[in-house]
Parts: structure tokens; C-alpha cells; sequence
């Protein structure tokens, strides 16, 4: 009998150690990156009237100007702290329709300049409750800008947005925030109206 509980106890413990090695070697730690994001309550603010155009945008975002070396007069940035991302609005006078297919162009152009990184670009066109038409894609995968957008009256105002985080993290982990921000612009373009840039000329 002691034999018999000598052998026992030796199986035992020897698949005691078989488990706790299988478990060590089964264990990996999470990936650097996924961060996690405490995501506010939507509110907005209006615009300053000294813009060409107006819209509703993030109370959580700083509006600053674009400092870009190629920016406009009318160009801006909505900067939001906690994501670290930005959104490019420049603005462009339509001057006519030679000018308007230029900005369009130029548009599609900086949206299929990603069409190397992205695994996906999806386009719909909208129309906000004013009746404004505005153009979305968005764009899927490993890209600098995942969300872009374009709204014009077609005679006087073209108006185009970008968005961008200033992060190394990966836009997989990114997508809460992505979501968020998406959220915000769908609302400025949904309060988006055009100034008289005789009256918005007083900056």
C-alpha cells in the first residue's frame, strides 16, 4: 500500500507541475496602445460670427487657428485635448464652376491619397435638416485621417474637413474616440449655415 501512495502522489504532483506549466506557457500580456477612453457628455457651442460660415461644434474642443504653412484666412482647427486629435476645416470662395470642380477635385484627390493604407473608403451624401448637401467618407485601416467630409452651396461657399489624431496608437483602439468625434461633426454639419463675408470680415 505505501508503494501504491508513494506512485500516487508522485502522478499527482507531476501533473500538478504539467498544469501550472501549461498555464504559464498559455499566458501573454495585452498589447501596448489599447487605451481607454472616459468619453464626455456631446454639448456644443456656437462659432464666432466673424467666420463665412457658422456651425454648432464641441464644448470639450478648443477652436484654434490653422497654422499650417499653406493656411487660409478662413481656415480652422477644432482641437479636442483629451484625444489629441484635430479637426482641418478650410473654406473656399466659389468663385465659379471652373473653381468649383477644382476644389472638388483637390478634395477626392486628399481622400484617395490614403486608398494605400486604407482597407476601405465608404462615401454617402446626406442632407442636413436646412437641406444642405454634405459628402462623408469614412475610411477604414491603418490611416491618418479616418474621417473626411465636404458641404457646398455650389455658387458661393465650399467649406471641407478632416479629421486627424496626433497619436502612434493604433485607430483599432482609436475607434471609441473615432466614434465620438464622428458624432460631433454629423452635428456641425447638421448647423451649418453661410455668413455674409461682408459681415464675417471684421477679424
Amino acid at each position: 500500500m505505501k508503494i501504491k501512495e508513494i506512485i500516487t502522489k508522485l502522478w499527482l504532483a507531476f501533473f500538478i507541475v504539467l498544469v501550472l506549466w501549461g498555464c504559464e506557457s498559455d499566458y501573454a500580456p495585452k498589447p501596448k496602445g489599447y487605451n481607454r477612453f472616459i468619453l464626455p457628455e456631446h454639448a456644443y457651442q456656437p462659432l464666432p460670427d466673424t467666420l463665412p460660415y457658422y456651425f454648432e461644434y464641441s464644448k470639450h474642443a478648443r477652436l484654434l487657428k490653422d497654422s499650417s504653412w499653406i493656411s487660409d484666412k478662413y481656415w480652422v482647427e477644432i482641437y479636442y485635448p483629451q484625444f489629441k486629435a484635430d479637426i482641418h476645416i478650410t473654406y473656399k470662395t466659389v468663385n465659379n464652376l471652373d473653381s468649383l470642380k477644382e476644389y472638388f477635385d483637390d478634395a477626392y484627390f486628399l481622400t484617395a491619397k490614403h486608398q494605400i493604407k486604407a482597407s476601405a473608403i465608404d462615401e454617402a451624401i446626406s442632407k442636413t435638416p436646412s437641406g444642405k448637401t454634405v459628402v462623408y467618407a469614412e475610411l477604414e485601416g491603418e490611416v491618418p485621417s479616418q474621417f473626411q467630409f465636404i458641404s457646398t452651396d455650389s455658387t458661393e461657399n465650399f467649406l471641407r474637413g478632416a479629421l486627424y489624431f496626433n497619436t502612434q496608437v493604433q485607430n483599432d483602439s482609436l475607434q471609441p474616440a473615432i466614434e465620438y468625434v464622428k458624432v460631433d461633426i454629423v452635428h456641425m454639419m447638421n448647423t451649418l449655415k453661410w455668413n455674409s463675408l461682408k459681415e464675417s470680415s471684421r477679424n
